[in-house]
């Protein structure tokens, strides 16, 4: 069984801890850390970029040499406002000195060089509305293509309402074939409301040989290697995901599964 559901490894300080060699993979890191008010997180970037989410709660945040002040005003991620992030390019350092509790997401992948540490949201991140019927979800873009300030990562939020399916219909970007599809690792942090919930996520290649279907809760992660990756989100179960996506391109480029390519094609 491949070993793509990984659950906290803790509750509080670093809980989540996940680089491409212990993903088996190139591109992308993804860490949590869970801070009560008055904790301290800090980490140097070294080789890679980084882009900080605060996925809940405030911190005061210092990086890349520069006071960024008290980041964050969403003490609850299911209010859906936008986030503040910040981004730091690689060759960098950054603290965090937690002001409430907090959750913050350190989403990384391979820096270049050649951008500037920046602050991302609230500005300019607008909660837009993606998909039809049962397949309506809710998108805070913090860091896709269209955004030059990055050298390998793509970042976005998720809001999956009760009773929706997500990253659906079911589609891939494992192959480096520019521009039909791009070859994308992603990790998804999953959050439910009400906690105590769960969701589904099911990781599946055209050929069967990769093919997982995991319960997933409040505060897992899953991998997602290659293939094709839906979430549904139970009746009764609001459904988050914080994804982080990075590869050779910084394209989000993908193809449909052969089962509901129709409906791609319909809903376009």
């Amino acid at each position: 069984m491949a070993d793509l559901l990984k659950k906290p490894f803790g509750t509080r300080g670093k809980v989540h801890q996940i680089t491409p060699d212990s993903a088996g993979w190139r591109y992308v890191g993804f860490s949590l850390y869970r801070l009560r008010a008055g904790d301290t997180a800090a980490e140097a970037t070294g080789d890679r970029e980084v882009i900080l989410v605060m996925v809940e709660g405030k911190a005061a945040v210092s990086g890349a040499g520069q006071d960024w002040g008290v980041l964050g005003d969403r003490m609850d991620v299911f209010e859906k406002t936008p986030p503040h992030c910040l981004y730091l390019p690689n060759g960098t350092a950054w603290e965090a000195k937690a002001e409430t509790d907090c959750v913050i997401a350190v989403c990384s992948a391979p820096g270049i060089g050649g951008h500037v540490a920046r602050r991302i949201g609230p500005d300019g991140i607008t909660l837009t509305e993606r998909g039809k019927g049962t397949n309506t979800r809710h998108i805070n873009n913090i860091a896709m293509e269209n955004e030059d300030f990055c050298d390998s990562l793509l970042v976005t939020e998720v809001f999956t309402p009760a009773g929706h399916w997500s990253s659906y219909p079911s589609h891939r970007h494992d192959e480096d074939d520019f521009p039909r599809i791009t070859y994308l690792e992603e990790t998804y942090y999953h959050r439910l409301n009400p906690a105590n919930g769960f969701g589904v996520q099911r990781v599946y290649t055209d050929d069967g040989l990769l093919d997982e279907t995991m319960a997933v809760s409040d505060g897992d992660v899953v991998l997602v290697p290659r293939g094709h990756h839906p979430c549904g989100a139970p009746y009764g179960f609001e459904m988050y995901y914080l994804n982080v996506m990075a590869g050779p391109l910084r394209k989000w480029r993908f193809v449909a599964a052969p089962e509901v390519a129709w409906i791609m094609e319909r809903d376009a």
